[in-house]
């Protein structure tokens, strides 16, 4: 089973740039996108729904901001815009499909980067979605959380570690929280469990020469239920052609999905 996760920084901007036409060669079982930037009514060109995809887009009530996808091979049981909190619900933040057996989320954690009120609404985000990941770890079937989460884990998750620890994205408040999202409530980052080495970006800032120099940080993550840990089989971040300012993180399950 592969399951793929990008932040389009805009989906129609990814389209231009090729993104659908790479997408169906990949023959995922799910991809997920973050930060779509767009309405629904925006996306009535048929790229925007391809044949072969289950299709659904949750959008911000803001237009051009945040907002979440999912294209799967399998129709879901159920489909799930938001985690109940009206703060996050309403920038699109999260969209679950639900099988019998596994959930696949597209997750959009906020930025704190931009200014100080940014950053506490990011905090409050991190606090109600523990609840919720919490909540999760109490259902009886999987889950694969797709997504930017806006936090690098470890020091090998971003270049310059030590000039960025004042930093939204790298505080150790935020990074002492994802830790107990993985060593408290027990979730996996799936990519660590298959691939440990320094150096794997997925994000690249547009200033000065970040992509051409590799100065990047890990902020993209499948974050997956314990149960899903030894059916990891491969992870590869895909940087042969770029869609957005995040490449694509692409990961192989050996699951089998229960519609």
């Amino acid at each position: 089973m592969r399951v793929i996760s990008i932040n389009s920084n805009g989906i129609r901007a990814a389209s231009r740039k090729g993104f659908f036409g790479w997408m169906e060669k990949q023959e995922a079982d799910f991809v997920c996108v973050q930060e779509t930037k767009a309405q629904i009514d925006q996306l009535q060109d048929s790229v925007f729904h391809p044949q072969s995809y289950i299709c659904n887009y949750y959008d911000a009530l803001k237009k051009g901001y945040s907002g979440t996808a999912i294209y799967s091979l399998h129709q879901p049981l159920q489909v799930i815009r938001g985690f109940g909190e009206s703060e996050f619900d309403n920038e699109g933040r999260y969209l679950e499909y639900r099988y019998r057996n596994l959930s696949v989320i597209s997750l959009y954690a906020p930025s704190g980067s931009s200014n100080a009120l940014r950053l506490e609404s990011k905090f409050r985000f991190m606090q109600r979605f523990m609840l919720h990941l919490q909540a999760l770890r109490r259902k009886r079937r999987e889950f694969i959380i797709c997504g930017d989460w806006n936090i690098a884990h470890q020091n090998i998750d971003l270049k310059n570690w030590r000039s960025n620890q004042k930093n939204s994205g790298f505080l150790p408040e935020e990074r002492a929280w994802l830790s107990d999202v993985f060593d408290r409530v027990g979730f996996v980052d799936a990519f660590r469990a298959v691939d440990q080495r320094d150096q794997q970006y997925t994000w690249w800032s547009n200033r000065g020469q970040s992509w051409a120099k590799n100065v990047g940080w890990r902020i993209d993550y499948q974050i997956v239920t314990p149960g899903l840990k030894s059916s990891i089989r491969s992870a590869s971040i895909f940087k042969q052609q770029r869609f957005s300012d995040h490449a694509p993180l692409i990961m192989d399950y050996d699951f089998d999905l229960a519609t």
